[in-house]
């Protein structure tokens, strides 16, 4: 008898202790940021057209379709991270609507009127990987020349905490593991033709030499040292 009222005790206890857990369990708060700045604002890189376009069109359906796609799935109570590092094992809606939703907000962010220089660590680090400020531009800039259709160029931290460039298509990203090469982004450039077709037309490499005139390396830096603090 004392055996059977220690089993329901402990029986009790668990589904307690299970309730109390399920209960502390939130979901994670994903908001369509505003834009840090003007749709005019970057000018001299991308007219204002382009940016409201972009901005309030594709980037919000991505957001829109995204908490479609995760509503009633315990990707609810996870974070975009977590997410992408188990991509393979998600609809392909979450993997197109997710990445337009993160590489958006980070494509705003890493842009900026006037975005600073380099810090002295990333510069760096840049020219030790990439031999100059100079053939890293290149190198990024063939990046996005060389993606066929549609996706991004990115400067990203490996598990390494070594620097590489990449590219991916559509809206993949080096957070996700469905891609060849894995790691934080720090800075990454649009190369769809909506991103710079109303100004430049078919000329993608005029739009990604612009691109340098807006970077925002005041966040890109941040990126970077958050991404090295994390190793």
């Amino acid at each position: 008898m004392k055996k059977i009222i220690t089993l329901i005790v402990t029986a009790a206890f668990v589904a307690v202790n299970h309730l109390a857990v399920a209960q502390e369990k939130t979901k994670t708060v994903f908001s369509f940021e505003p834009l840090p700045y003007a749709y005019d604002a970057l000018e001299k890189a991308i007219d204002a057209q382009t940016m409201e376009i972009h901005y309030s069109r594709h980037h919000k359906a991505y957001f829109d379709n995204f908490i479609k796609a995760i509503a009633g799935t315990d990707m609810e109570y996870m974070t975009l991270e977590e997410i992408f590092g188990s991509m393979s094992k998600f609809p392909a809606s979450v993997r197109n609507n997710g990445g337009g939703f993160y590489n958006h907000s980070l494509f705003w962010a890493v842009m900026s009127p006037d975005g600073g220089q380099p810090s002295a660590a990333l510069e760096k680090a840049i020219v030790s990987t990439f031999g100059s400020m100079e053939e890293f531009r290149k190198q990024f800039e063939k990046a996005g020349a060389t993606r066929f259709g549609s996706g991004w160029a990115w400067l990203s931290v490996d598990a390494q905490g070594k620097l590489f460039i990449s590219s991916t298509a559509n809206q993949d990203n080096p957070l996700m593991d469905v891609v060849a090469e894995r790691g934080t982004p720090v800075l990454g450039l649009d190369v769809w033709e909506h991103a710079y077709y109303l100004r430049y037309q078919n000329k993608r490499a005029s739009y990604m030499e612009a691109f340098w005139q807006v970077v925002n390396w005041n966040e890109v830096n941040r990126r970077y040292q958050e991404a090295m603090g994390a190793k």
